[in-house]
C-alpha cells in the first residue's frame, strides 16, 4: 500500500527531472515526502484496534511492531524531505534554499508542514530505543499528539502537492486520509460506545506477591475469546491511587467456557499496583479480544513445548484450563521459568492441571539455583524438542534466549511463537 503513492509518482516523472543534480535532489525529496507521507497515515490506520484486524499481522503486538517501523521510517523520510528539496534550491542560490525551509509566515501550506514534523519528533521518539524506554502514561499522553499531526501533514499535502500528474493527488491522498481519519474515528468515538463491554469485578483474589486475579461478571453480553487472548481493560473507581478510566492490556487467565472473564495482573507500574486491591463491585470495560498465540482452535494438534517465565505463565495457564474444561489433552511440555519457588505464581494448580491433563509434562526451572535456561537444560527436559512447536511468553531477555536455544536445536523459525507486550 505504502508503494501505491509511489507508482503514481513515478508515472509523473519526465525527462526534466534527471537532467541536473539539483533536479535529481528535488526529484528524491519529493519522493520522501511521497512515501513518508504514506507511511505516517498507514501507520495511523493500523492504530485503530479493531478486535480482528490484528489476526493477519500474526496479533496485536506484531501489528504494534508493523506500526512502530511505519511510524519511525515515516519520520526518517520526512525529515528528509525538505533538507532534500533544499538543496536542490540552493543551485539557484543560498537565499533561495534558506527560503525553501522558513519560508514567510504567510505561507500558511509550509509551516503546516513543519509544525507536523515538530509534532510527530515528539510523539514518535519513544519508537527509538536511544531515548529509552518511557512510561506508558506518558506514552500514551505522547501519541494523542498524532491526530493533529496527521491533519497538519495532509493540510501541507493538498496545499503544496504537486508529485503526481492530474487529480491523482487528492484522489490518492484521500484514500489514504480515510485509513488514518477512519481509524482515528474508531478509537475516539466508536470504540468507546461499540467496542467495549461492560463487566464489574466479583472477585480479587492475590495468587502471588504483587500478583493478583480479577474475576469479572458481564453486564450485558459476554466477551468470545480463545486461550491465551489479552483484552485492553478500563476500571472506573475514583478511589484507586491510578488508573481510573485509564485503559491498559492484560491476558485472560480463564477458560473461554467459564461464565466469567479472569485476569491475572502484577503490579508493574503506578495502575497495575493500584488495581490489586480493586474493591468488589467495581465497574469496569473490556475491550478485545486481541492476539492468536495459539492456534484457533484448543486442540493440541502437534508436539509443543511452552516456555513461561513469571506472569508469562498465563495465557498457558487459560489453556492448560480450557483443556481441563474439555477434557482434551495433548503432548504438551510446559517449562516454567521463574527467580524461585516463591515466585512461581499459580504454581500448585499449575502441578494439579498438568496431573489431570492427559499426555502433558511439567518442569520448573528456578534462576536462583540454575542460572539462565541453557540448551543443555531445554534438552534434557525435553529432547524431542527439534520436533516441537515452540511457544514462549515472558520477558524480552527470556523470549530471545529460548528462542536462539530451540533455533540452534533444530526447530525453524515459523515453529517458534512468542508473545511480548511492549507499549500496547
Amino acid at each position: 500500500m505504502a508503494l501505491l503513492p509511489v507508482g503514481f509518482f513515478a508515472a509523473g516523472l519526465g525527462a526534466p527531472d534527471f537532467t541536473s543534480a539539483s533536479a535529481v535532489l528535488n526529484l528524491l525529496g519529493r519522493l520522501a515526502g511521497v512515501v513518508g507521507l504514506a507511511l505516517l497515515l498507514l501507520a495511523a490506520a493500523l492504530s485503530a484496534r479493531v478486535p480482528g484486524v490484528d489476526l493477519p499481522f500474526g496479533g496485536l503486538t506484531k501489528l504494534w511492531r508493523t506500526h512502530h517501523l511505519l511510524g519511525a521510517g515515516s519520520l526518517l523520510l520526512l525529515l528528509v524531505h525538505p533538507l532534500l528539496l533544499a538543496f536542490a534550491a540552493s543551485a539557484w542560490g543560498q537565499g533561495l534554499a534558506f527560503g525553501t525551509l522558513f519560508p514567510p509566515l504567510s505561507d500558511r501550506a509550509t509551516w503546516a508542514g513543519w509544525l507536523a514534523l515538530l509534532l510527530m519528533m515528539v510523539f514518535l521518539a519513544p519508537s527509538f530505543a536511544f531515548f529509552g524506554a518511557p512510561k506508558y502514561e506518558r506514552w500514551k499522553r505522547l501519541h494523542s499528539l498524532a491526530g493533529p499531526a496527521v491533519i497538519l501533514a495532509l493540510i501541507h499535502t493538498f496545499l503544496l502537492s504537486r508529485t503526481m500528474p492530474g487529480p491523482t493527488d487528492t484522489i490518492i491522498w484521500s484514500l489514504f486520509a480515510l485509513l488514518g481519519v477512519g481509524a482515528v474515528g474508531w478509537r475516539l468515538v466508536f470504540s468507546r460506545r461499540i467496542g467495549r463491554l461492560p463487566y464489574t469485578v466479583t472477585r480479587v483474589d492475590t495468587v502471588a506477591d504483587g500478583v493478583a486475579e480479577l474475576s469479572l461478571k458481564p453486564d450485558r453480553d459476554h466477551l468470545r475469546y480463545s486461550a491465551g487472548n489479552f483484552v485492553y481493560l478500563t476500571p472506573f473507581d475514583t478511589g484507586l491511587a491510578a488508573g481510573h478510566r485509564e485503559e491498559h492490556p492484560y491476558t485472560l487467565s480463564s477458560s473461554p467456557l467459564e461464565p466469567e472473564l479472569r485476569i491475572a495482573i502484577k503490579a508493574l507500574g503506578d495502575a497495575s499496583r493500584a488495581i490489586q486491591t480493586i474493591p468488589v463491585g467495581t465497574p469496569v470495560t473490556v475491550e478485545g479480544p486481541y492476539g492468536c498465540f495459539f492456534p484457533p482452535d484448543s486442540k493440541a494438534r502437534t508436539a509443543e513445548l511452552w516456555v513461561a517465565g513469571g506472569v508469562g505463565i498465563t495465557p498457558f495457564l487459560a489453556r492448560m484450563r480450557h483443556l481441563r474444561a474439555l477434557g482434551e489433552g495433548g503432548d504438551i511440555h510446559l517449562v516454567y521459568a521463574v527467580q524461585d519457588e516463591s515466585r512461581a505464581v499459580y504454581a500448585g494448580e499449575l502441578r494439579q492441571l498438568a496431573a489431570e491433563i492427559p499426555g502433558f509434562a511439567l518442569t520448573f526451572h528456578y534462576f536462583f539455583q540454575e542460572g539462565p535456561v541453557t540448551a543443555p537444560f531445554l534438552g534434557t527436559a525435553c529432547p524431542d524438542l527439534a520436533r516441537r512447536e515452540v511457544y514462549i511468553c515472558g520477558p524480552l531477555a527470556l523470549n530471545q534466549l529460548v528462542r536462539d536455544h530451540v533455533y540452534r536445536a533444530g526447530v525453524s523459525a515459523d515453529h517458534i511463537h512468542s508473545e511480548e507486550f511492549e507499549l500496547l
